[in-house]
């Protein structure tokens, strides 16, 4: 189910989907830049693009997940951009509406993408190499870790799931779309 309005001569364009919870998004740095994608559906729209398509200030982000007793969610931000590699693909998210909880991906803006194998998060921890992506087993925007653990292996770190402030939800599965 898709909880988004076609604006005209806009589509919104895919950037994340986690079908399975499984270890899809274990990914080096190089490989979050370009993208990646599997036959089941999973997919990552690639960093570099990303920032391309954002930079200009004009999108939004919608995040749909599925709880894992089958009910959907939306949170939606009218302000989405990633910055520049050279950035660390930092990124910035405001203006939340939906009914997911906006604590959230808001918890995530102002930081820097971060993988097994290049750690860009603040959060100190020597038994996971102080590397949110270590622990969780996923590349993803991490602060200290993740309110939005939406490409983490699912039981693993801090599970597959929305910490928003009114919901606390273990999922089954997350999209995220580009929005204009």
């Amino acid at each position: 189910m898709l909880f988004f309005a076609v604006v005209a001569n806009c589509i919104p364009t895919l950037v994340q989907q986690n079908v399975d919870g499984s270890d899809f998004f274990n990914r080096s740095w190089a490989e979050f830049k370009v993208g990646f994608n599997d036959s089941l559906g999973n997919y990552w729209i690639g960093n570099d693009l990303l920032h391309q398509l954002t930079k200009s200030g004009r999108y939004g982000l919608m995040i749909n997940v599925q709880s894992r007793n089958d009910s959907w969610y939306y949170a939606e931000y009218s302000t989405f951009v990633v910055h520049s590699e050279a950035a660390n693909y930092r990124m910035r998210v405001s203006g939340y509406s939906g009914n997911a909880g906006r604590k959230g991906f808001s918890y995530h803006d102002g930081t820097m993408f971060t993988t097994y194998d290049r750690d860009n998060d603040p959060w100190t921890n020597k038994d996971h190499r102080n590397n949110c992506a270590v622990r969780n087993g996923g590349g993803f925007w991490y602060h200290a870790c993740a309110r939005a653990g939406i490409n983490v292996i699912r039981s693993r770190g801090e599970n597959m799931r929305w910490y928003g402030n009114e919901r606390n939800m273990l999922l089954q599965r997350s999209r995220m779309w580009l929005t204009c």
